[in-house]
């Protein structure tokens, strides 16, 4: 009888230390960073800090979630650093964005790419836009084709970054309606983008939604025409770009979620996987991303690894043919 105690007390220690290698059984055990690849007070800053301030309640992680932000170059400066710089120990989560960083790592010149990283939960879905200055001549779409169609490369437009949803809607409209654009990559993201088109620096921008809906509010900008299938909820007077005559998809749609780095134990991504949809479905989370006029769209880990693959396969086409 004593040695089958001993026996079972052994292979106990055995199975609580392998839980506690796998940093599954007391994770998490400290605060934990998420890095956000873009500037404050953009849309993905603005809507990580929103998702993620239950995350201390003890019905969601325990543990509060700080967010670091690390833009530059449309987000390739955070994502390069949380592929090949972040440690994989679960403290440091990244924010993705769908379809910049699966974009970008079909275009090249980056160390990451779908396979770096572990998706964890979606939180939301953000529509490109194309908004003018609330003082603008242009009223409609057509107005803005007008004008591009009549003067070659003189429509300067703002937007985030090379290959992220701003630029490939921009891709879209040219390709669409047989016109070019001067299409202004802005350092700081989002914010930045929204800035230069209010200050008037650029004739026009293709920002996100909830940017968008924001800077209606304040009364600086129009928003024009949104680069989806349908209407959104948040803006209904607002029509789509096939609405308004150009043939522009949902390609163009910014997912936004929580992953890892590759090679996070399975024991943290499950962890992670299980309690941060709930957490997302928070009310509180729910009220403030519906006041700040941020669509959400809330996926779990299985239903992300899906969209990524389908998404890399309709990214892959539609890059080579623009």
């Amino acid at each position: 009888m004593k040695k089958l105690l001993a026996g079972a007390a052994i292979a106990l220690a055995g199975l609580s230390t392998t839980a506690v290698a796998d940093g599954h059984a007391n994770y998490p055990e400290r605060p934990i960073m998420m890095m956000v690849s873009y500037g404050a007070g953009g849309a993905t800053d603005f809507q990580a800090r929103i998702v993620t301030m239950t995350a201390g309640n003890e019905d969601a992680l325990g543990m509060p979630i700080a967010i670091l932000n690390k833009p530059g170059a449309g987000g390739r400066v955070g994502w390069n650093w949380l592929a090949s710089q972040a440690d994989a120990d679960g403290y440091t989560l990244g924010a993705y964005n769908i379809p910049h960083f699966i974009a970008q790592s079909i275009k090249g010149g980056v160390e990451y790419s779908a396979d770096s990283f572990e998706p964890i939960a979606n939180w939301g879905a953000d529509p490109a836009v194309l908004v003018v200055g609330a003082d603008s001549e242009f009223n409609t779409l057509q107005d803005v084709v007008d004008f591009a169609s009549a003067n070659p490369g003189k429509l300067t437009t703002s937007g985030a970054g090379l290959f992220v949803g701003h630029h490939i809607a921009a891709l879209q409209m040219e390709k669409a309606g047989g016109f070019s654009m001067a299409y202004i990559p802005t350092k700081g993201g989002g914010a930045a983008a929204m800035k230069a088109v209010i200050a008037g620096e650029v004739m026009a921008g293709i920002n996100n939604l909830s940017d968008a809906f924001r800077a209606r509010e304040a009364g600086n900008v129009k928003i024009l025409a949104v680069a989806d299938l349908e209407r959104n909820a948040f803006l209904p007077d607002v029509p789509t770009m096939k609405e308004s005559g150009l043939d522009v998809d949902n390609s163009s749609v910014n997912f936004r979620g929580i992953m890892v780095p590759k090679g996070t134990p399975q024991g943290v991504i499950d962890k992670l996987a299980e309690t941060v949809p709930a957490m997302f479905e928070n009310t509180r989370v729910a009220g403030k991303m519906k006041a700040g006029g941020s669509p959400m769209h809330i996926m779990t880990r299985d239903e992300v690894l899906e969209m990524w693959a389908a998404r890399e396969v309709t990214l892959r086409e539609l890059l080579a043919g623009l």
